[in-house]
């Protein structure tokens, strides 16, 4: 037996914690002031610790006029986090042996094709989630962004036609549609559709009670937080706070690349069981240890984009794509993390596993200082660092990129030669074909030049002229990021293509535009 004295202490240290391992005392003041000062509409933090929540609660508002407070059961769109939620449900799979992660994919999806025949029979289903197939960054998002006609499977198939920017496994560059081929396995294997596996597999089977894999499901639910955005300035992220149509989402064809809504609670009982390496509070298991173990498995090196100065800490020395995690260093600790963002909402989970660790931030606007802020904050009270100031530093960072951006848009207004164009307006019309994403149709009426993005609905607007061949977009919706028109000319003065780019150099990846190699087709609708 232990001394008596001995006894005492050891019950002593079992029951004091250390000042570290609980939520910074001040986080319920600190984050709502945060909140206004950068005049978000609303937050929600999830905070696990040696297998218990620790907070799951919200500040601020659902939506922007309205009262309705955020709590822990409001449920925030998620995006690219949801890539982890994909992985798992394949990792199910894997453990019933129903699939393996170094599967080809054509052995479950017979009819499935990538450009380069080669890469068709070798790509495995692992490939399909750490990107290095070869797709360029953002590639194909077209087909999903801002929304869609196109189903999941007409998005598979259309993959056939993308080009690779760089060999096989080669090179890292963060894809979605491939996730879009994945979530479209898990139909053919299980005849379930993503949404339906997902909800029943992973969130209800995981104890996430309030979460949603389905639109409608969503929509349904009373305690959800609205979207927003500032779309006011001379480019996104300047201008008045506003609430946008939440129904006027992205693709649901490209859902399981980030297409789930959840609460910090649901966040909460999500980060558990990455924790305990898939196990359940009740003690059965999502999935096995073997596949927790896999999907935190480092497989694809990443790039590391050097930071200024002042955010220097967060710079990490080594990081890697798992499956649907990132893994990297900070302060000399691995984190697993994985940020995400659809139109008017952004998220960030984080683990900190050595410290047994994990929390989540989710935001109903795209304030990203305050969430980059935020989460370096929460890093360095887990790993017991002095205050670096990282909520001021972070939105520092985010308003000099926008301040950037805003002089580029200057100085590209300043610079062009404004000749041209080379033919009547009505020379430049048609339909243009790129085999991957679809139609463009280009009118020529009385006020000018038309476009219309068929395989989007309400991507259309009208074209002014820039300089020389090339025009800029004035979509209809203003959500939409502008995009120069380029026409490419025969000697004769026919039109042989269209190429496009993003105006704004800070626009998201997801916009494509440099992607699509648009031809002239007959119209014959």
């Amino acid at each position: 037996m232990k001394p008596v004295r001995l006894l005492v202490l050891s019950l002593l240290l079992s029951a004091a914690a250390p000042v570290w391992a609980d939520p910074p005392a001040d986080i319920g003041e600190s984050v709502e002031a945060l909140r206004q000062k950068v005049g978000a509409p609303g937050v929600s933090i999830a905070i696990v610790e040696d297998g218990r929540t620790t907070l799951a609660r919200g500040w601020g508002v659902r939506k922007l006029g309205e009262s309705a407070p955020i709590d822990g059961q409001t449920i925030f769109q998620t995006g690219s986090t949801g890539k982890a939620m994909t992985a798992a449900a394949l990792a199910v799979l894997v453990d019933e042996g129903r699939i393996g992660w170094d599967d080809p994919v054509i052995e479950h999806m017979p009819w499935f094709r990538m450009y380069d025949p080669w890469v068709t029979r070798e790509i495995t289903v692992r490939d399909l989630l750490v990107h290095r197939s070869g797709l360029g960054l953002g590639q194909g998002d077209l087909m999903f962004v801002p929304r869609t006609n196109l189903t999941r499977r007409q998005t598979a198939e259309r993959i056939a036609f993308l080009k690779p920017r760089t060999s096989f496994r080669s090179a890292y560059a963060y894809d979605n549609i491939l996730y879009a081929v994945a979530g479209q396995l898990i139909e053919e294997v299980t005849g379930q559709t993503w949404e339906d596996f997902i909800r029943e597999r992973v969130l209800r089977a995981g104890g996430m009670k309030n979460a949603t894999s389905d639109s409608e499901d969503r929509f349904r639910v009373a305690n959800r937080s609205w979207p927003h955005a500032r779309l006011s300035g001379v480019l996104r992220g300047i201008g008045r706070q506003q609430a946008l149509d939440e129904r006027d989402e992205l693709g649901r064809n490209g859902a399981p690349a980030g297409g789930l809504a959840l609460s910090a609670e649901d966040m909460a009982a999500w980060l558990k069981i990455q924790l305990a390496h898939g196990a359940l509070p009740d003690g059965r298991r999502l999935f096995s240890e073997k596949q927790a173990a896999e999907m935190w498995a480092p497989v694809t090196p990443m790039p590391i984009t050097p930071l200024p100065d002042t955010l220097k800490p967060a710079q990490p020395t080594q990081q890697a794509y798992a499956l649907g995690w990132q893994v990297q260093d900070y302060r000399g600790h691995r984190i697993i993390q994985h940020g995400g963002g659809v139109f008017g909402s952004i998220t960030r989970v984080v683990m900190i596993p050595d410290r047994n660790v994990g929390f989540a931030i989710m935001m109903n606007s795209e304030d990203s200082g305050m969430l980059l802020g935020l989460t370096y904050e929460l890093l360095d009270h887990y790993l017991d660092q002095p205050d670096y100031g990282w909520t001021t530093k972070w939105e520092d960072w985010y308003q000099a990129r926008l301040a950037g951006g805003v002089e580029f848009l200057k100085q590209a207004k300043a610079s062009p030669a404004k000749s041209g164009p080379s033919l009547p307006l009505a020379g430049y019309a048609g339909r243009y074909r790129d085999p991957w994403y679809g139609d463009v149709v280009i009118g020529a009426g009385a006020k000018g030049l038309t476009v219309d993005f068929t395989s989007t609905p309400r991507m259309a607007g009208r074209l002014k002229h820039w300089q020389y061949d090339s025009f800029v977009t004035d979509f209809d919706d203003p959500a939409i990021e502008p995009a120069y028109v380029t026409f490419a000319l025969d000697a004769g003065g026919k039109v042989t293509g269209v190429t496009m780019k993003a105006v704004s150099q800070i626009a998201d990846f997801s916009w494509d535009y440099h992607d699509l190699d648009l031809k002239p087709v007959e119209d014959k609708e």
